[in-house]
């Protein structure tokens, strides 16, 4: 055999070789061109939804697939998504078609990156976003519709960027020339890949208790008597995923626990602790009838009950303003409603704040709760909420929603709340009442701190606390749990059920892919472009290894066959 073997190599061979590789390249060039261009991921806060005693409310599909208009000149509004920016939106327009339950495929809402929560520590986003009260007010109108609608498909908010907004600008270019995104004129798809959303089983709500023990004198059996200092954590929103709640009830939050770190400090030393036992509640189900707060009143002994003095309940004490409202269900008549008010007052001007008393009474046949005190009341505790609320928020209102960030929050206006609080408690706990003394100076040792309102300001307006879908083990609730532990004794939390006339369905968030996708007519011409060039190449391959005659006998029509028959 001879030591090398020549390998015969088809003349097709040496064509084909080659202009396959570069066919192939081609392909992968645009293929990979296209991928990259074609689609944008956006994270998206889908409307909530619930029921209240069976009754159907907020967004109740969470799938979304259908091609973006910016206006009411698509084609078929129940097959297009409608993108709405807060900045231009038409809120009669909004109410008319949501009123008048019009069909749409889905709706997009994109708000300024002001109301974005991962935003709250920005220092310079107020001033650069654009965004004033009208646009502040619009939004909490616009949310309130939302959540006491009942809407047969899917609405989503995002936030603006560089994605959101070009795909918007493609969008009203096409929709002003006439052009709405349809299967024959291509445009933008927007797709949330999310299954059917489930009702959440069982959802539990967690009530936070801590103690700092009064002293007692040698000889003294008799039960110390109690203030307590409460306030609800958790928030309601058009969003669950958004609703921080920075001022409702964030700011009440905040407020207890620095209470709590000052007394701590005072009660440390048996010289100034003083003869009241104090009992701090964070409680869960504010934004349901203060749920959680009447089965916390309902798990007290008939003995603490009666040892209550009375209740400070916090509520919204953190915005700019300068008034604040004490809102009561006992006639101001009353010896401790009128012991509360003259002490808060007196503090109250000297700090240049302007403190009101609101007197609502209680109506027992009324299931609704409008304020955290009303619960104490029923059980026949006196109690007072602070607000800078002068009217009660109707229902589901005012309790965390996406305006309620911590831009529109205030430090100072937390500590100067607490300094109210405080100082007013101290009075009356060290039988100081209407003298001239500041137990809470600033340069003491008992000065409020600054920084550690603002650290856990951050920290809650950063945190979504819907209770439905916060865990018995939650981090925020353990993070509380320890920070009443290290202020407080004999903490305990207390897990119950959500009362059953809620029901909430999950999927809260998501993710938008933004597709650019390519017309009907590109395509058929794509493809016929693409048949021609093969149809081409083909023939030139065979004219170039077999001959003219051998391609046209490929199309030439074969000789039919004639069968014999005998």
């Amino acid at each position: 055999m001879p030591i090398f073997q020549r390998k015969f190599i088809k003349p097709a061979d040496l064509i084909l070789d080659p202009m396959y590789k570069i066919i192939y390249l081609v392909l992968i060039i645009v293929v990979f061109v296209e991928l990259s261009d074609a689609v944008s991921v956006v994270d998206v806060y889908r409307l909530v939804q619930y029921d209240i005693g069976g009754v159907p409310y907020g967004s109740r599909f969470a799938y979304l697939n259908h091609h973006a208009a910016s206006s009411l000149a698509a084609v078929d509004l129940s097959r297009t998504a409608l993108i709405l920016p807060l900045r231009e939106l038409n809120l009669s327009f909004i109410q008319e078609y949501i009123g008048q339950k019009k069909p749409l495929g889905g709706l997009l809402l994109l708000l300024p990156q002001i109301f974005n929560p991962e935003n709250s520590e920005s220092e310079d986003l107020t001033a650069n976003d654009g965004v004033d009260d009208h646009f502040t007010n619009t939004l909490v109108e616009v949310e309130r519709l939302l959540i006491h609608s009942n809407i047969p498909y899917p609405v989503y908010f995002a936030f603006e960027d560089e994605d959101t907004k070009a795909m918007l600008a493609d969008v009203k270019k096409n929709d002003v020339a006439g052009q709405p995104a349809t299967a024959t004129t291509g445009g933008y798809k927007l797709v949330v890949s999310a299954r059917e959303p489930k009702k959440v089983v069982s959802p539990t709500i967690a009530n936070i208790q801590g103690w700092l023990p009064g002293l007692k004198t040698e000889g003294d059996s008799t039960q110390l008597p109690t203030i307590a200092i409460v306030a609800s954590y958790d928030t309601f929103g058009a969003a669950p995923a958004l609703s921080v709640g920075s001022d409702s009830n964030g700011s009440g939050v905040v407020a207890l626990l620095e209470i709590a770190r000052l007394f701590s400090i005072l009660y440390s030393s048996p010289k100034t602790r003083g003869k009241y036992n104090l009992l701090f509640g964070l409680t869960s189900g504010g934004p349901y009838n203060y749920n959680g707060t009447q089965k916390w009143l309902r798990s007290f002994d008939q003995r603490l009950r009666e040892s209550i003095d009375y209740a400070i309940c916090l509520n919204s004490v953190g915005s700019l303003g300068d008034d604040l409202w004490i809102h009561v269900s006992k006639p101001p008549e009353n010896a401790y409603i009128k012991q509360i008010f003259e002490g808060f007052s007196t503090v109250a001007d000297g700090l240049g704040l302007k403190v009101g008393l609101k007197h609502k009474k209680i109506n027992i046949s009324n299931p609704r709760v409008a304020w955290e005190h009303e619960q104490f009341s029923r059980m026949r505790v006196t109690a007072a909420t602070i607000s800078e609320f002068p009217v009660a928020p109707d229902m589901l209102e005012k309790a965390g929603g996406l305006s309620d960030n911590r831009q529109f929050s205030s430090e100072a206006s937390i500590a100067r709340s607490v300094k109210l609080v405080a100082e007013s408690l101290a009075r009356h706990i060290y039988s100081q009442e209407g003298k001239n003394i500041n137990i809470f100076a600033d340069d003491s040792s008992l000065a409020i701190n600054p920084s550690y309102i603002s650290s856990w300001l951050n920290l809650l307006s950063t945190t979504p606390r819907v209770s439905p879908f916060l865990s018995k083990n939650d981090p925020l609730v353990m993070a509380l749990k320890k920070e009443l532990e290290d202020h407080t004794a004999d903490v305990k939390v207390q897990n119950e059920v959500l009362d059953g006339m809620f029901t909430f369905y999950d999927s809260t968030s998501g993710k938008l892919h933004i597709y650019q996708v390519a017309s009907v007519t590109f395509d058929l011409l794509l493809l016929l472009v693409v048949g021609s060039y093969l149809i081409t190449l083909f023939s030139f391959l065979v004219i170039t290894t077999r001959g003219l005659d051998d391609l046209i006998s490929i199309f030439r029509r074969p000789p039919s066959r004639k069968v014999k028959t005998v």
